[in-house]
C-alpha cells in the first residue's frame, strides 16, 4: 500500500473514532472503559510474543527491548484504566448517611 492510502485510512479512522466516542452517553461510558481495558490486555500478549522474539528473524535484542517497553506501557494503560473505572463506579454508589438519634 502506498502512503496516501494508509494516510486516508488513518484520517477516516480518526473521524469515525471521534464521532463514536462523543456519541456515547455518560451511562455507557464506564462499561465502555472496562471493555477497552480488557481489549488492551490483548496488547500484552502481542508484546510478550515480541519480547520472546519468536520467529522474527531480526535482531533479538532490539525486539526483546521493544517488547519489554510494550509490556510496560500496556500494563500502565490497563492498570490505570481499571483505577479510573473503579473511581467512576464509586461515584455512583450511594453514600451512607449517619443515623439520626432523636431524644
Amino acid at each position: 500500500m502506498d502512503f496516501i492510502s494508509i494516510l486516508s485510512i488513518f484520517v477516516l479512522a480518526c473521524f469515525v473514532g471521534y464521532f463514536v466516542v462523543w456519541a456515547v452517553t455518560p451511562a455507557l461510558h464506564t462499561p465502555l472503559m472496562a471493555v477497552t481495558n480488557a481489549i488492551s490486555s490483548v496488547i500484552i500478549v502481542g508484546a510478550l510474543i515480541a519480547a520472546a522474539a519468536v520467529g522474527l528473524g531480526g535482531s533479538g535484542a532490539v525486539s526483546k527491548g521493544l517488547g519489554l517497553v510494550a509490556v510496560a506501557l500496556a500494563s500502565v494503560n490497563i492498570f490505570g484504566g481499571f483505577a479510573v473505572t473503579a473511581r467512576m463506579l464509586a461515584m455512583y454508589k450511594k453514600k451512607e448517611r449517619p443515623a439520626v438519634v432523636s431524644k
